[in-house]
């Protein structure tokens, strides 16, 4: 089955993340990085809001408003400097580490996870703009919530999809409207059928698009356990594994969902010109 990481999703601050998923070059939010802005330039918006599922301790957020890469993250959290603070002295050197490297033309990002601490840390440290520590499996959004998503320009998740499904996509996009449709970049696991989100963002007025012949590596198996689950998990739905799972890491697929006439203006290859032909080699 799948490794289980909750121990470390929801503690007070975000060393063991990074320590843990570290040592299984954990590599997603680097290709998200290179995803998400190009898509944020095609959007061409002065101060464009994000909102980013699955959020955690603010990884994306991180890597979209300041001037770092994942291995500056896995580095700064990995160091003597701060293997001895306290989690109230982390977030001071936090606050001062990310606004010093804060670029110029940073976004605006709204986190969602039901990690609560998570959320509440990437808050504080002022990587999330707002936070909302909400399960949308479960319940509707909030009115905060509700009223941030209506104003999204772009919602993005790298690797959430499966923790979270077409149930909530649907309730978050129910909080937008036609004369402002968000679009959706989402790097998802190969392992999960994206087919009932595309479906839900098509209700929604959405086109799918996937970035052909490109997929980008999650992380490495835990365990020979967690590779064997997901190779059924790809036999099932019949994609071919060599290469990929089959050499022992996940990889995830690259959708982007927009309205019919931003698909019509730019297909999703021209608009991502260069991240499948970018270094593809995970941080560390």
């Amino acid at each position: 089955m799948k490794a289980d990481f909750d121990d470390i999703y929801d503690r007070p601050d975000p060393r063991a993340y990074y320590d843990r998923l570290g040592g299984l070059d954990y590599a997603v939010p680097h290709h998200g990085q290179r995803v998400f802005r190009k898509v944020l330039d095609a959007l061409d918006v002065d101060t464009p809001t994000v909102v980013d599922l699955c959020c955690s301790y603010g990884i994306n957020a991180a890597l979209l408003k300041c001037d770092l890469t994942l291995d500056h993250l896995y580095d700064h959290y990995g160091g003597a400097r701060v293997a001895g603070l306290a989690t109230e002295e982390l977030a001071d050197e936090d606050r001062a580490f990310y606004e010093t490297r804060r670029r110029r033309a940073a976004p605006r990002v709204i986190g969602v996870d039901t990690a609560a601490s998570a959320v509440e840390y990437a808050v504080q440290v002022g990587l999330l703009d707002a936070g909302a520590a909400e399960n949308m499996e479960q319940d509707d959004p909030s009115p905060e919530l509700a009223q941030a998503v209506s104003e999204a320009d772009l919602i993005t998740v790298t690797g959430g999809i499966g923790y979270i499904t077409d149930r909530s996509i649907d309730r978050l996009l129910d909080c937008t409207s036609s004369d402002h449709r968000p679009w959706f970049a989402a790097l998802c696991l190969r392992t999960v059928d994206y087919g009932p989100v595309a479906d839900t963002l098509a209700r929604h007025g959405l086109v799918t698009e996937q970035l052909e012949n490109t997929t980008f590596p999650q992380r490495r198996f835990a365990d020979d356990g967690e590779r064997d689950f997901a190779l059924r998990a790809l036999a099932e739905q019949g994609v071919d594994p060599t290469g990929k799972e089959e050499a022992g890491e996940y990889h995830v697929n690259v959708f982007l969902s927009r309205p019919s006439e931003d698909v019509a203006t730019a297909s999703i290859g021209t608009l991502l010109n260069g991240v499948s032909l970018a270094d593809t080699t995970p941080p560390h």
